[in-house]
């Protein structure tokens, strides 16, 4: 398949450039666009032809769920059967932005789209682009990241280049995503809603508009093969996500320099990467790849993929030890605890 490459301004998207990339879109094809988040990889909603297209470009398996994303608020209406009272706080407040609502669908949305489940992801993103890709297109998209499945998400269109050249219609490169991460994704069907994924908004916040919000358990915990029966109403819940090449561990607590630098000390000859908080540390004396992440959740939430991505670019790193910064519970660092756990093996308790 040829794939277009598109330059966009973030700020000042160029209608002819657009509406190219749409008229793809609306004739059944894929196209990767910028978002606030991540990179996602969209096709029209409602066409369960061009959907599968999606799957099959990403080689996602089609029991994870896709997000419906939207250009204006009315458009929600055509998606699900009902948007209550604490939607439409939520969609006041946050919308467009980063925050993903679960809703019951309607019989507009193809089972494809929604993995076989009776609700739909919907959210209206803030990035120019994909806002303009999506009033063009004159049709939801539905739009999973834009990478290989289970790889880094991508934060830029040459993430995007290094997975999906070649399987995809086109790529809008539209500058790096600031967020980094993808959207907070809310369950609203339930009594209680359910923080399925966390994101940018956080659970505070929300609790701020709704109150009571539980926390599904496969949030905080390890990818798991047990987790592949389990029943996904989200992306990014059941299966190992955003993982790199090398083997993940995640180091946790007080001591967790103490723990990598025994590790360092009885690595018998492999290749091991290490990420840290700490700029003044002596790994890279001991033979690790450092990548040095400035210590602010917000920082690491924007760099954390690119960083994986850069060890991919270095084959020979096989373990990659993540020093200290998974304990987050609060704000955005309960997402960037769940990434980092998405593509972990194991984490090591180092208190």
């Amino acid at each position: 398949m040829k794939t277009i490459l598109v330059k966009i301004n973030a700020q000042k998207p160029q209608g002819l450039k657009i509406r190219k990339a749409a008229a793809i879109i609306r004739h059944g094809g894929t196209v990767a666009f910028p978002t606030e988040t991540v990179y996602g990889l969209g096709a029209n909603a409602l066409d369960a032809k061009a959907v599968r297209g999606i799957f099959r470009a990403k080689g996602r398996p089609f029991d994870d769920p896709l997000i419906v994303h939207i250009s204006r608020e009315h458009q929600i209406y055509e998606l699900v059967k009902s948007v209550d009272a604490k939607a439409k706080a939520l969609m006041e407040k946050f919308w467009p932005g980063p925050l993903t609502l679960v809703l019951e669908k309607s019989a507009n949305v193809p089972s494809v789209t929604t993995a076989g489940l009776n609700s739909v992801a919907v959210r209206m993103p803030r990035s120019r682009i994909a806002l303009a890709l999506i009033s063009e297109s004159g049709c939801p998209i539905a739009a999973p990241s834009a990478n290989l499945f289970g790889k880094p998400s991508p934060t830029s269109a040459q993430h995007v280049k290094e997975d999906l050249f070649g399987r995809i219609g086109a790529i809008i490169d539209g500058g790096r995503a600031h967020i980094g991460v993808e959207s907070t994704v809310l369950d609203l069907t339930l009594k209680i809603p359910m923080l399925l994924r966390p994101g940018k908004v956080s659970l505070e916040e929300l609790e701020a508009i709704i109150g009571k919000v539980k926390v599904h358990p496969l949030v905080k915990s390890i990818a798991k093969k047990s987790h592949s029966k389990a029943l996904a109403r989200a992306p990014g819940m059941k299966y190992r996500h955003y993982a790199p090449r090398a083997e993940v561990i995640v180091i946790e607590g007080a001591n967790s320099w103490k723990t990598i630098r025994k590790m360092l000390s009885e690595s018998r000859g492999k290749k091991i990467g290490v990420i840290t908080t700490r700029k003044k540390n002596d790994y890279g004396k001991m033979g690790a790849a450092v990548k040095y992440l400035k210590g602010d959740y917000a920082s690491i939430a924007k760099n954390l993929f690119r960083t994986f991505r850069e060890f991919d670019m270095l084959p020979s790193v096989q373990i990659i030890l993540v020093e200290g910064i998974s304990g987050g519970a609060k704000g955005l660092g309960l997402a960037v605890e769940n990434r980092l756990k998405k593509a972990a093996s194991k984490v090591i308790n180092a208190r």
